[in-house]
């Protein structure tokens, strides 16, 4: 998905990905915590049939994944694309992933709940993402009964997830409002209306590259739509937001502006050893300068490519004989370098 061509893609200057995951329990099932071997099983075969089965209208687009079948490397992998989550990654019961070959759909089996239903589109396509969800949700239930009470709505395992049982995510790309220090005042505003900012992983994780999600709190209540719509509000705030501040930054200072986007372009092209952290943060450096028009000769699918590939997992994969950090960080600097410059070193 980090890779995705950015032309005409909705804000895609500032909005990485829009994400939409919905929360489902099969009825008379205990809930993933409390199941046991038979009942795993049972819950990952139905589903199996249902997207599998010959007369689906999914079987040709989607692999199955068996997630005590796959090694460390490739279960992260899959949580740095945002396939899966960490939890599912962690989880030590039979679980599995279904998921589309483009990358748009998958569903995670047994994790908190029995079924979690993603979907992610590159920019800004929250409507889009929610209408691809509820079509995959429509085929699973046909099939399956849901655990639904008609006052409550969804039943999930954890209370927050009750009602709807929808996440509505964006992923925003914000160094502006980081270097300006309004960050704060942003995270406390919107937990005052019920959204809440994360790092790159989603809880507790870092905002590595000024990466930040923006997703809903609350799930009863609130229609599907509603909460599409009040996230669509709060990013389109943030949003323009960020772009005055990127103009702002710029007036105040051109020179200083350029020189840290092309200092921090100079040192990637340049650079023998990178760790992870210092090469998000100067792609996000680049890719501002790209999206401010500063830089020309680099283009944004580049280093959306390079900020998938120089995370820990998908760099092992690229580079399995490497035993160290150090090793790994001299080959993602080798990485990042031999594409920026577009030679063979």
């Amino acid at each position: 998905m980090f890779g995705s061509e950015a032309k005409n893609i909705p804000e895609s200057d500032i909005v990485m990905t829009s994400r939409v995951r919905m929360a489902r329990n099969i009825n008379e099932y205990p809930f993933p915590v409390r199941m046991d071997f038979d009942q795993s099983i049972f819950i990952i075969n139905k589903i199996k049939e249902i997207v599998f089965n010959n007369k689906s209208d999914l079987a040709k687009d989607f692999l199955y994944f068996e997630l005590q079948k796959l090694n460390n490397i490739e279960k992260l992998v899959l949580v740095e694309k945002h396939l899966i989550s960490k939890e599912l990654m962690d989880n030590r019961k039979l679980s599995a992933a279904i998921i589309s070959k483009d990358e748009k759909i998958s569903i995670m089996i047994n994790e908190e709940d029995h079924l979690r239903i993603q979907t992610m589109l590159p920019g800004m396509q929250l409507d889009e993402a929610l209408n691809l969800c509820n079509k995959t949700d429509d085929i699973i239930s046909e099939k399956v009964e849901y655990a639904y009470d008609e006052k409550i709505g969804y039943l999930t395992s954890c209370p927050t997830n009750i009602g709807t049982g929808i996440r509505a995510s964006v992923m925003l790309h914000l160094p502006a409002i980081t270097m300006s220090g309004y960050l704060k005042g942003i995270l406390e505003a919107c937990g005052k209306i019920g959204v809440t900012v994360r790092g790159l992983y989603g809880e507790n994780t870092e905002a590595l590259g000024n990466m930040f999600q923006v997703s809903n709190q609350v799930t009863l209540g609130q229609s599907e739509e509603e909460i599409v719509y009040n996230i669509k509000n709060i990013t389109k705030q943030i949003i323009n937001q960020e772009r005055a501040l990127r103009d702002d930054l710029y007036k105040q200072n051109t020179f200083m502006f350029e020189d840290k986007i092309f200092r921090s372009l100079g040192i990637l092209k340049n650079a023998r050893v990178l760790t992870s952290e210092e090469s998000h943060k100067l792609l996000s450096d680049v890719r501002l300068g790209i999206d401010m028009g500063i830089i020309k000769d680099v283009d944004t699918k580049t280093i959306n490519e390079l900020m998938g590939v120089i995370q820990p997992g998908s760099l092992q994969v690229l580079l399995p004989n490497s035993s160290g950090q150090m090793e790994r960080d001299v080959g993602r600097a080798e990485i990042i370098r031999k594409k920026l410059n577009k030679t063979k070193e």
